[in-house]
């Protein structure tokens, strides 16, 4: 069986446990978080050098650090990732979207919230720059679910596993999703598919 090791509130960490669910495939998760130290631990860094979660390891003991590195290999062979050479490009235009253009401010401005540990990072400079490159890319989300049901065409993908996983709670960073009602349509859509769990569920 394979393990992952992530935190039960991170949404990075929700990704792969949301498409292991969808995909109704058995893991063990171990909780590790860089909140506790855990992450930080010498037999946790001899796994991963750079001290972060999610990380997979494979029945083999192999691992793989990276979210989305993590997804597209989970997905590789299933509904949730084309096999058209376009349409995953499709879909790695997206996941890298996610990571430059939208986690770093949708997430983090979440975190300040979240996170007592955070506020003297929050000044209001700071959140004001979150908010406005957060709503930037929930635009260009809007965007294209105005034209699409999916980020990726027509059929769900670990695009969108990847862009649900923060967007879906970005209220808690102070974003008005309702400005965006593609996007919460979207939303519906991708809390409707098979085999959904929250952000909180662990195996």
């Amino acid at each position: 069986m394979i393990t992952i090791y992530g935190m039960s509130d991170s949404g990075n960490s929700y990704k792969p446990r949301l498409l292991m669910a969808k995909l109704g495939r058995a893991f063990r998760h171990v909780e590790t978080s860089s909140r506790d130290g855990s992450t930080r631990t010498a037999a946790y860094l001899a796994k991963n050098a750079n001290g972060k979660v999610p990380l997979l390891e494979l029945e083999d003991g192999r691992f793989l650090a990276e979210s989305n590195a993590i997804l597209l290999h989970l997905a590789e062979g299933t509904r949730l990732l084309p096999t058209d050479a376009y349409q995953r490009a499709l879909v790695y235009q997206w996941l890298f979207f996610e990571q430059y253009s939208h986690e770093p401010f949708v997430a983090v401005r979440r975190t300040m919230f979240l996170y007592p540990e955070r506020a003297a990072q929050a000044t209001p400079e700071r959140m004001q720059a979150l908010l406005e490159g957060g709503n930037k890319a929930l635009g260009v989300m809007q965007v294209q679910l105005a034209k699409t049901p999916f980020l990726a065409g027509d059929a769900m993908s670990v695009a969108d596993i990847a862009l649900y996983a923060y967007t879906h709670d970005a209220t808690v960073g102070g974003y008005d999703l309702d400005a965006f009602p593609d996007v919460k349509a979207w939303l519906a859509r991708v809390t409707a598919d098979e085999g959904h769990v929250p952000l909180t569920w662990l195996p």
